[in-house]
């Protein structure tokens, strides 16, 4: 098994773009996303502007919400299929 060494900054970063790009494609606010998903607006926004990172279940309920995988949501993979 490697270990890839992966840059913090840029994972989060790369995370927060992915998730506002693929909101913004289904054509939904940050508030109608919190009343799809549970979870709070202000989070959302933290989360696409890489001021917070968001727990593994959060990950995994965004990448089931926008019918993806994680590893995309991360900029891990150009594949957006679920696994």
């Amino acid at each position: 098994m490697s270990t890839a060494n992966y840059d913090i900054m840029s994972l989060v970063m790369d995370l927060g773009n992915n998730l506002k790009k693929l909101r913004k494609e289904k054509g939904i606010t940050q508030l109608s996303m919190q009343m799809r998903t549970g979870i709070d607006q202000s989070l959302i926004s933290k989360y696409e502007s890489g001021e917070r990172i968001p727990p593994t279940e959060t990950l995994i309920l965004l990448a089931d919400f926008f019918d993806t995988n994680i590893d995309y949501l991360l900029d891990r993979t150009n594949n957006p299929e679920k696994i």
